[in-house]
């Protein structure tokens, strides 16, 4: 492991530039002379479809930000996993089962819905559950909170009672935002009805703050209930700002679409007297039509996809970078993010502890790296079962024993994961779509020469030698420029419009079985 000695790391997260110090720096503002109880991270999740990378993303980032605070002074910290389960259901998601029986409980909340599944006991308990199992599948150090069992256990009730006592100047906040229609139906309060159950868009007047007694419409009859104990809920923007001050939330960052939202909850904060947290707005992933990924679409990319074709740290080391830049996220970012993951993770034991800290490596392992390097890109891996087609871990070690000394699985632990990724994300992304052409013009003449330089060369020669080659081949044999060359290769030995590093596949692959590429490619007619 690489290790960086404590007060030396402390001193550079003081003005380091990497973004989770920067916002853990907002948290030693906000507490000068420090802080006894904890400094309380949260992260919210709405259940109404299933997590995704997006829901993991906020916790990921969040606990770099902790750490970092951690770092950096201490005060205690906690992180609460705050999954909003008393919410309506407002629509029936389109990727999962039963949707006819979901669609019978629309505006229930979601732990009064059936699990479509059939697993749990409701909608909800379903959806937390597998929220949580992804989370402890990563290790994180967090407490789950359900809405549900904190309105119905009365944990709120004093918060609820204070939303009644500052109904009206939730009101002047929350109304000049609203069109004029919805003004006249806007509640911060939603009951929920004894009738249906179901969680009531509707006015409500207030009869008394200290029992929570309010009146509403119902069906046509006129109620008066209680709002404590899980009798209502509150409106988004109130509970957001209810459940800051009651928990005495310091941190909480959130999606750009949700910075309308932040701005009204924090003016409610304060009207609760209490203090909005500190965080920040980051961008949305986007799927490969550049649309936002959603829960309830089930676009982009879940977890279990990314992590059967590339590592836990890969996706780590995505989601850590450029966190105010919107980003794609689907198939095709994965094996460049293996790629550079592995090459930042080589960088880090050189660099000088400053440059340490920006490292996206040094976020994803908290400062704890490991010391294992990659002697092959995963790219390179790629291209290799691209040519091989069906094959085995056992059959790719084989050909990295020309290209890597003393190649095992117990010598390259991660490679020989890396391997079992590149055969699953090679069978199902690149097999497909190879399609190797005939070379044409100069091109036959510059593979005929590349085959006799190759004949003439030892089994054993290095990447760089047969790399010096084939420069001098593409250098000398009538290209425009190099690139052409380059790509005449890829798509004639690989099926591909890009690839490696020719001497290094040519070395990995092994000389005799290249030229074979080679007399398959001038063999081809079209």
């Amino acid at each position: 492991m690489t290790d960086i000695k404590s007060a030396d790391l402390r001193d550079a997260a003081l003005t380091s530039k990497a973004w989770p110090y920067e916002e853990a720096r907002k948290l030693l503002k906000r507490y000068p002379d420090g802080k006894t109880t904890p400094v309380l991270f949260e992260t919210g999740y709405g259940p109404s479809g299933l997590p995704h990378i997006g829901t993991f993303n906020e916790v990921l980032r969040t606990t770099m930000v902790r750490h970092a605070l951690e770092t950096m002074s201490d005060m205690p910290t906690r992180l609460i996993a705050f999954s909003d389960d008393m919410d309506g259901l407002r629509k029936v998601p389109d990727n999962v089962p039963n949707q006819a029986m979901l669609a019978e409980h629309l505006g229930k909340p979601l732990t009064r819905i059936p699990d479509p599944f059939g697993k749990y006991e409701s909608f909800a308990h379903h959806n937390n559950a597998m929220l949580r199992q992804f989370l402890d599948r990563f290790g994180f150090d967090y407490e789950f909170a359900s809405s549900t069992d904190y309105y119905t256990g009365g944990r709120f009730d004093d918060a609820l009672k204070n939303v009644l006592r500052h109904y009206r100047g939730i009101m002047d906040v929350m109304l000049p935002t609203l069109r004029a229609e919805r003004q006249a139906t806007y509640s911060p309060v939603l009951p929920i009805s004894p009738k249906s159950g179901i969680v009531l868009q509707v006015p409500i007047e207030v009869l008394d703050p200290e029992t929570g007694m309010i009146a509403f419409i119902d069906e046509g009859e006129r109620i008066e209930q209680s709002i404590l104990s899980g009798k209502a809920k509150l409106q988004w923007k109130v509970d957001w700002a209810m459940r800051w001050v009651a928990l005495d939330v310091d941190y909480e960052m959130a999606g750009k679409d949700l910075i309308d939202s932040v701005i009204q909850s924090s003016k409610i904060a304060r009207v609760l007297g209490g203090r909005p947290p500190e965080g920040f707005n980051y961008e949305m992933f986007l799927d490969e039509k550049g649309e936002k990924i959603s829960k309830s679409k089930g676009n982009g990319l879940s977890l279990d996809q990314w992590l059967t074709y590339g590592p836990d740290e890969s996706l780590a080391f995505y989601i850590y970078r450029e966190p105010k830049k919107a980003k794609a996220l689907h198939m095709g970012v994965i094996p460049r993010a293996v790629d550079d993951y592995w090459q930042f993770r080589a960088n880090y034991p050189g660099q000088p502890v400053e440059q340490k800290l920006g490292n996206p490596v040094h976020h994803v392992h908290n400062g704890d790296v490991p010391d294992e390097t990659l002697p092959v890109t995963f790219g390179l891996l790629l291209n290799l079962v691209g040519v091989m087609g069906e094959a085995s871990k056992e059959q790719v070690w084989g050909y990295l024993a020309n290209y890597v000394p003393d190649a095992t699985p117990q010598r390259h632990p991660a490679l020989d994961a890396l391997i079992g990724y590149a055969l699953a994300y090679g069978r199902d992304f690149i097999a497909p779509t190879l399609r190797r052409r005939a070379p044409q013009g100069v091109e036959v003449a510059a593979l005929e020469r590349l085959d006799a330089v190759l004949a003439a060369m030892p089994e054993g020669a290095s990447a760089e030698d047969i790399q010096n080659e084939v420069y001098e081949i593409g250098k000398t044999g009538g290209f425009d420029n190099l690139r052409d060359w380059f790509r005449a290769l890829y798509e004639t030995l690989l099926g591909s419009e890009q690839g490696p590093r020719m001497g290094s596949f040519i070395a990995l692959y092994g000389i005799a079985n290249s030229r074979k590429l080679i007399a398959e490619a001038l063999a081809r007619t079209e």
